[in-house]
């Protein structure tokens, strides 16, 4: 059975129907890195949401202000005499503004990496790259349009790879970093070519904050640093109302 997800926003329900038997005894459990922890246990909200959560009838689990602390999978067990339900949620968060690394200058013929990062959604996020606010295909032979075009995409780690820069790869790049819970990009870069000249990578670390890095070397450089029917049904309220 798939798992629901949930969208984290300031108040964020769980909760599932039909409730089967009297008086069940009702345990939330929060699962992160394949370690799990109590959220609600012997009637009581526990761990690091103590001050942060609610019960609500019948089985509602009622997180105010979440954070991206809070993304994990959580897992409801109900159980009464000679009956036991399981119910799994996931809470996934939206991916921030990705950090891109686009060269402001590469010479023609030469191989070069323009690379995008974003660590804070859940799950993982997957990248695009686009090129004068087109997207680019993964491969660069999938486009007739390309097709004198030497690149590729790896979507999982974000990076777009030149085998040999070509003129026509000048112009403005961004990428898009997507999971289920919604998507972010940086802003757009330009990327010249010329037939000679010092290879310069730009390195955008947030909207409001840039620095250029130069190197003599033709390849880009960048690092990352840093008994009755059960049903499951979930509920997260608009972010901003």
């Amino acid at each position: 059975m798939a798992i629901p997800r949930l969208m984290a926003c300031f108040v964020l329900s769980f909760s599932f129907e039909s409730i089967s038997t009297n008086n069940p005894r009702i345990e939330w459990k929060k699962i992160k890195n394949g370690i799990p922890s109590y959220v609600y246990f012997q009637n009581r909200i526990a761990g690091d949401l103590e001050h942060r959560a609610q019960l609500r009838e019948p089985a509602n689990i009622m997180i105010f202000n979440a954070t991206r602390s809070d993304t994990a999978e959580y897992r409801c067990e109900v159980a009464a005499i000679d009956d036991q339900r399981d119910f799994d949620e996931i809470l996934i968060m939206k991916p921030v503004v990705p950090r891109c690394s686009v060269p402001e200058a590469v010479t023609v013929g030469t191989s070069t990496e323009l690379r995008c990062l974003e660590n804070e959604g859940f799950p993982a996020p997957q990248y695009r790259w686009f090129h004068n606010s087109e997207e680019l295909p993964q491969e660069s032979k999938n486009s007739p349009k390309l097709v004198n075009a030497s690149y590729s995409i790896n979507p999982d780690t974000g990076g777009l790879k030149f085998r040999r820069v070509k003129k026509e790869d000048a112009g403005e790049y961004y990428c898009q970093a997507k999971n289920d819970a919604g998507q972010a990009q940086c802003p757009s870069q330009m990327m010249e070519v010329s037939t000679t000249g010092q290879h310069r990578t730009r390195v955008l670390n947030t909207p409001m904050q840039m620095r250029d890095i130069f190197a003599t070397s033709p390849h880009s450089s960048f690092d990352s640093g840093d008994g009755g029917r059960d049903e499951t049904k979930a509920r997260a309220k608009n972010c901003y109302g």
